[in-house]
Order: C-alpha cells, then sequence, then structure tokens
C-alpha cells in the first residue's frame, strides 16, 4: 500500500488518493465492497479514526458510500448522459500545511465536486525532485489535468512544466511563474505590494522599511517592486539600511527568520517607524521578537504582512495584511483548467487583485489621537480594495 509516513500529506488523504487511483485503473469497480474499517487499517498500517476520515471524505465526494450494518461500497459511475464529466484531476501542492496552498486546494475541491471532478492531492514537501515524481506518477494514474504550486522560485518554468506544455497535457498553475505561455492563476503582488506601503505612507509614517524573501525569491521581488513604486510616488528614497531579506529558504522557515530580524531591530542604526513584510509568518515572527524586547506595534513600529493567513488576526497584536483571493484562484484555476481539458480557446492567465485588511498592527485601527503625527483614521476590520 502506498503509505509513505515521511510524506507529509495527511494519511487519510494517502488512502483517499490510492482508492480513487483504484477506482480510475478499474482494480476496484461499482460495488466492489471494501474492506471492514478494522481491515483497511491493518491493510494500510493506520489508526481506525484515519480510514474513517478517508471513508467520509469519499463518501462526501460520491466516490463510494455505505450500507448500514454492512460495510463501504464503490458507487457506480454517473449516467452516460454525464459520464464524461467524471472525471479525476491531480493537485499538486508545495506544502500541504502552507495557510495560502491548503485554503487554495480547499476551493479546488469544492470546485472540482461542483463539476463533477474528483481530486488527488499531493504534496512535495518542499523537495523539488518528489514534486517532479508526483506529477509523473499522477499522468501514470490517469489524470486528465494538473493543477499545480510549483517549488520553483525562477522567473521560467522547470523542464517538467515546459514538457507538460509541449505536450498539450492540461495543466494551470497558482504559484507565480513570468513565463506568458504558461497557464497561471494568481494574485498582483506587485500590486499588493504597493498597497501595503502606500497605505503606511499615507497614515504618515517616514521610514518605512520592507523585509524581502530568500534569496532568489521572485515573489518577494515583485512585492519589493510595488513597495519601490509607492515610495516613489510619494516623494521618498529608497533607503537600503532598512531593506531586510530572510534568510533561509522555505515557508516553514520564514516565522524564524521574520523573529530573527526582530531580535536586530534594537541595534539597528536607522530605525523604520514601519514595516512592510514579505508574508505573514515572516511579519507575525517579527511583531513577536519586537514585543519580546517592549518595542510597541504599532506606536513604535507598525507592521503590514502579506496573504491574510488565519493566525494574523489572533496574533498579540492583529495583523494589517494584504490579503490574496485563495478562494477565488483556486476556482478559476478549476475553471482554466477545465476550458483547456475541453479544448476551450481562451485566455490562459488570470491576474487578480488583492485586497488590504486593516487591523491594530498598522495603526489604522486605532484613533489617530494616538499617534505621534496625525495619520488617517480608518475603522476596524475595513478593507481597501
Amino acid at each position: 500500500m502506498p503509505i509513505d509516513l515521511h510524506d507529509s500529506t495527511p494519511l487519510y488523504l494517502q488512502i483517499v488518493n490510492d482508492i480513487k487511483s483504484k477506482i480510475a485503473g478499474n482494480k476496484l469497480k461499482a460495488d466492489d465492497q471494501l474492506g471492514s474499517h478494522a481491515e483497511l487499517a491493518s491493510s494500510y498500517g493506520v489508526s481506525v479514526i484515519t480510514v474513517k476520515k478517508a471513508l467520509a471524505t469519499m463518501i462526501y465526494e460520491g466516490i463510494v458510500f455505505s450500507r448500514v450494518g454492512k460495510g463501504t461500497y464503490v458507487a457506480k459511475p454517473a449516467p452516460e448522459t454525464h459520464r464524461r464529466e467524471q472525471r479525476t484531476i491531480g493537485l499538486v501542492l508545495r506544502d500541504i500545511r502552507s495557510p495560502f496552498f491548503s485554503r487554495t486546494m480547499h476551493a479546488v475541491e469544492d470546485a472540482a465536486y461542483e463539476l463533477g471532478y474528483h481530486v488527488l492531492i499531493s504534496n512535495s514537501s518542499g523537495k523539488v525532485e518528489k514534486e517532479e515524481a508526483q506529477i509523473a506518477r499522477f499522468r501514470k494514474f490517469g489524470v486528465t489535468g494538473m493543477i499545480i504550486a510549483t517549488m520553483t522560485h525562477k522567473y521560467h518554468a522547470t523542464p517538467t512544466i515546459r514538457r507538460l506544455l509541449h505536450e498539450g497535457f492540461p495543466f494551470v498553475m497558482v504559484s507565480y511563474i513570468a513565463d506568458e505561455t504558461i497557464p497561471l492563476v494568481g494574485c498582483d503582488h506587485a500590486l499588493g505590494g504597493f498597497m501595503a506601503t502606500d497605505y503606511l505612507l499615507k497614515l504618515g509614517y517616514q521610514k518605512v522599511g520592507y523585509i524581502n524573501g530568500e534569496e532568489g525569491n521572485m515573489v518577494g521581488e515583485l512585492r519589493l517592486q510595488g513597495y519601490q513604486r509607492a515610495l516613489k510616488a510619494h516623494g521618498r528614497r529608497i533607503d537600503k539600511r532598512i531593506l531586510f531579506r530572510l534568510s533561509k529558504r522555505g515557508e516553514w522557515h520564514d516565522y524564524q527568520s521574520g523573529y530573527e530580524i526582530g531580535k536586530r531591530f534594537g541595534k539597528l542604526t536607522v530605525k523604520p517607524d514601519a514595516m512592510f513584510v514579505y508574508n505573514d509568518l515572516s511579519a507575525l515572527g517579527f511583531e513577536h521578537a519586537l514585543l519580546e524586547q517592549g518595542v510597541r506595534v504599532p506606536g513604535d513600529v507598525a507592521i503590514v504582512g502579506f496573504d491574510d493567513i488565519e493566525r494574523g488576526e489572533y496574533a498579540a497584536v492583529p495583523l494589517t495584511t494584504v490579503r490574496q483571493p485563495t478562494d477565488l484562484i483556486g476556482r478559476q484555476a478549476m475553471e482554466l483548467l477545465v476550458n483547456q481539458m475541453k479544448k476551450k480557446n481562451g485566455s490562459i492567465r488570470r491576474i487578480l487583485k488583492p485586497e488590504l485588511v486593516i487591523r491594530e498592527s498598522c495603526g489604522g485601527a486605532r484613533s489617530a489621537t494616538s499617534f505621534r503625527s496625525p495619520r488617517a483614521n480608518v475603522s476596524r476590520g475595513g478593507s481597501i480594495r
């Protein structure tokens, strides 16, 4: 059984994917009975609870059905008039633990379910070679299309992605890639960087710094472009002394990298009074380090992040952030993929506008009288599109 304890894909999803692949390969057919919960748990080497979660997921998707007191069975295919819609797509995620990609995954699943498609999910666990192997594995399983969040931070497609394009295999990227020939649904990162920085400057902050992603992270560079454009629009010069970069590669390190920058804050010769941070995890680590040192947020330093992950709303000082429209990204990626699979013509790239969500960390949600210089007052929880 293909259960990999070293794979960070949840075990129940590995079971779901295995059963779906057996159905797609006719190893399991309509009305075939699956083993009991205990038998499946034993064969997969997991707990009964994990098996129940996997089966509940497939029952919800209409892949299997349960007969009270008798067991679980493979569901019959849809009627002939709808059978062409009952297909399977592969979802290749960079890291299923990522708040951004997790929300995008759920949006894809919901849209696929509504359209009558099954979804196989894989997790590259931050390894490019595993990502490539999973793409090959999905093709072997016979998926009719893929939605991919690649590990690469480069502008151009990897050879594996290029091969899919060359062979005409339907796929859509939901992680940034600049190549205009590659199908993509994503957020306007440069616009998001501009919105965050522009808002801080309009609030009256004088020295707005930026914490960029790790070296070579092109998404971070796009957000930097937006930051620089906002400074220019306000007649400000770029001060390299308040530009920082995360030290480690990979989203799972971002909180710690942001924290490390925050710990060095007290030793800075030039201290910014506001910071735009590459993503929310880094911003939360940065905020944590400042608060530990008695630095007030936003009284001494205002902070704006990017992504709008759930943790940001419940931070010690709730985080102002740029929200990526994950629900829309997931749904439009599925729509674009279906268009490819049905050979429909149309745009292959959709860049969506982000949204600025105002909370306490930038001061915009507090009374203007509490600031050292006059600044605009924005109601708590407001948003600027």
